[in-house]
């Protein structure tokens, strides 16, 4: 005789839609929005090349991303706990693929690259906010018995294979394909039609409610010691690590590595997404209420990977950078799953949304550190400015792990 869980599981349950596939068809879309995110990562060194921009141009074309995706994040979270999530996750995907065919035209001016990464920003902001809090509610009953914190651990490995999958496919296309600036986009665009296929039959996991509408200045989670001393000084720290490895690195080293630099880029970017993937067993034990022990490990390993990248730096060797990668990988993965079990944990339901996507807007400051570390050439080497960076990073796991302990 079938519980009243499972009766519950089995009435929202769309044909053919398995209830252990739910949550994962729901991470198809945000992988496929984080796929067209980050393909753009080795492609800076293609347009660096082909249009002549300075790196502080070019390295600015991928941080315009922050400025569609901090209103998209925002403006979505909120949307979603009113009117659901699969509306905005649709959206979303939707969106990126115009982002994508917008890109595809950047061989014609720098102008296409700032537009195309703003779309993809807002584009980004939706999926990730509505699509983390999907995937959180269609791991929990009535849609599955996951374990606790299994949905902040999945929102956060489909984010980070899409992180890893875009660069790698895209860089191996724009190093070795015809059409460079052109072909690297269509796999992107490809999996964006078949993720929008399988949200169509997603069961919606928000009921509406007049209440639904006073979402937003009254956020409970906002009020939290925790949130404001703890979780959003760590947030630039997630997409700061992964830009240095990803962006600013890589161009340091770029008279090293000719003839393969697209390509080289685009291993930057795999070695740090994969590591974020790879670290998440150890993220899932760390993740314990006795202690900020997952914290701890998240901005250790940043301020390490930060150290072994001014190395870098200093020895201006290729093949140092690709370690350097994956230990800030490693970090990046931590501190993306400590950030988002903490928001999940402090969330009520029906603001879940907002407040990951407020969480979330934070980690994304972190896409303007190659700019700004770009600028600042000007006045230091990067070998000393990616030592107080790193300096930086310890300040702040002293600061957050004594408050987290309070």
């Amino acid at each position: 005789m079938a519980t009243t869980r499972e009766a519950a599981a089995t009435a929202v349950r769309p044909a053919g839609t398995p209830g252990r596939s739910r949550w994962l068809a729901a991470g198809v879309a945000v992988c496929t929005v984080g796929w067209g995110a980050n393909q753009f990562a080795p492609m800076v060194l293609l347009y660096r090349a082909r249009l002549g921009l300075s790196a502080a141009v070019v390295e600015g074309t991928f941080g315009m991303y922050a400025i569609g995706l901090m209103p998209g994040l925002l403006v979505a979270g909120r949307v979603s706990d009113r009117v659901g999530r699969r509306p905005v996750v649709m959206f979303s995907v939707a969106l990126s693929m115009v982002a994508g065919i917008v890109l595809a035209f950047g061989a014609h001016g720098v102008g296409w690259l700032f537009a195309g990464r703003v779309v993809m920003g807002v584009a980004s902001g939706c999926a990730f906010s509505a699509g983390s809090a999907w995937i959180k509610e269609l791991s929990a009953p009535p849609y599955e018995a996951a374990v606790a914190g299994a949905g902040a651990r999945r929102a956060s490995v489909a984010m980070t294979v899409g992180f890893g999958a875009g660069p790698l496919v895209a860089g191996a296309l724009a190093q070795w394909a015809p059409w460079p600036t052109t072909l690297p986009y269509a796999p992107q665009l490809a999996l964006a039609a078949y993720a929008v296929v399988l949200v169509a039959r997603l069961p919606e996991t928000v009921t509406r409610s007049p209440s639904a509408s006073r979402v937003g200045l009254g956020v409970h989670g906002l009020g939290e010691r925790r949130f404001r001393w703890v979780v959003l000084p760590l947030a630039p720290w997630v997409f700061g690590a992964a830009a240095i490895s990803m962006v600013f690195v890589p161009g340091l080293v770029i008279d090293r590595v000719h003839g393969i630099a697209v390509f080289f880029g685009a291993l930057a970017a795999v070695c740090t997404a994969m590591a974020g993937v790879l670290v998440q067993p150890l993220a899932r034990r760390l993740d314990r209420r006795d202690g900020p022990h997952l914290l701890v490990a998240g901005m250790s390993l940043v301020t390490v990977g930060l150290v072994i990248e001014a190395g870098v730096a200093a020895a201006g060797q290729p093949i140092l950078a690709l370690p350097a990668a994956a230990v800030l990988g490693c970090g990046y993965g931590c501190c993306m799953v400590y950030g988002l079990a903490e928001v999940q944990r402090m969330s009520r339901p029906e603001e879940l949304a907002t407040l990951t996507a407020v969480f979330q807007a934070a980690t994304y400051i972190g896409f303007g550190a190659p700019t700004l570390l770009s600028v600042l050439e000007s006045y230091s080497s990067p070998t000393v400015l990616l030592l107080a960076v790193a300096g930086l990073a310890a300040l702040t796991l002293a600061v957050t792990s004594r408050q987290a302990r309070r």
